[in-house]
């Protein structure tokens, strides 16, 4: 199971990624997440091709690619971002990701993604769709 907040921490956390739950949201994404109180980070892998449809969220997000590279769909505006770099995404803003290589990528969210803990993320689960 995700890692969260549910229970009052009075204490830090040691984890292990290898430890944390990976779902598998659709054949070509894989989500793992943890939540603390106020933030939440994630590890996602993405198959090539792999696109997460168009949504927002009230959550600030900054997107950090570790391997690959994204190619991310905002209203205005466009931007590959490839390993070592990072995309800052502001709260409310609708944007749509793609995978033109097979990446991992890091995202952090404030506050924490509260939608996630009740598996209101349907945009990101079944089926994937590809370009």
């Amino acid at each position: 199971m995700p890692t969260s907040p549910s229970e009052k921490q009075s204490a830090a956390r040691h984890l292990s990624w290898k430890r944390v739950e990976r779902e598998q949201m659709s054949p070509s994404l894989v989500r793992q997440y943890v939540s603390a109180e106020k933030t939440t980070i994630a590890r996602v892998e993405l198959k090539k091709g792999c696109v997460v449809p168009e949504h927002s969220h009230e959550n600030e997000q900054i997107c950090y690619v570790m391997q690959g590279a994204l190619k991310f769909r905002m209203p205005n505006s466009e931007y590959v971002v490839r390993a070592g770099e990072l995309l800052v995404i502001p709260p409310n803003l609708p944007h749509e990701a793609e995978a033109v290589e097979e990446s991992v990528v890091f995202d952090f969210f404030s506050p924490a993604r509260a939608d996630w803990e009740a598996k209101q993320d349907a945009y990101l689960r079944g089926p994937s769709k590809s370009k």
